[in-house]
């Protein structure tokens, strides 16, 4: 359980589905990904966000540390997710310390993200 006065890592992925034959798919892995979440070290939260219509769809998930993320991003399970899907997305991710766990404020932040800076993939 993270502590609400510390500070928290955030990350924000973007990802366009090449076709829509495979969102079904993406979005399985998605969500049994979400389900997993608890068991994470490090991880605090998660959301997922879509644009069924734009074939568009990524996360924002909160960690202790930036490092928790790394560490996240080095697992058997990512790399399984990342082999699967690296043909069938392109996307972009970014991500910035917050100085608390402040989550209306950090999903205001994400939104600002994904909604004002282009995304040159997608």
């Amino acid at each position: 359980m993270a502590d609400p006065g510390q500070a928290v890592y955030v990350s924000v992925t973007d990802f366009r589905i090449h076709h829509p034959r495979h969102v079904p798919g993406a979005w399985r892995t998605a969500l049994g990904l979400r389900r997993s979440w608890p068991r994470l070290d490090g991880a605090i939260g998660l959301w997922l966000w879509s644009q069924p219509l734009k074939l568009r769809s990524g996360s924002v998930s909160i960690w202790q540390s930036e490092a928790d993320l790394m560490h996240f991003l080095r697992s058997p399970v990512h790399h399984a997710i990342v082999g699967e899907y690296r043909n069938r997305m392109t996307g972009t991710s970014t991500g910035w310390t917050a100085a608390q766990l402040d989550r209306p404020r950090i999903w205001r932040q994400a939104r600002n993200v994904l909604t004002s800076e282009p995304n040159p993939d997608i």
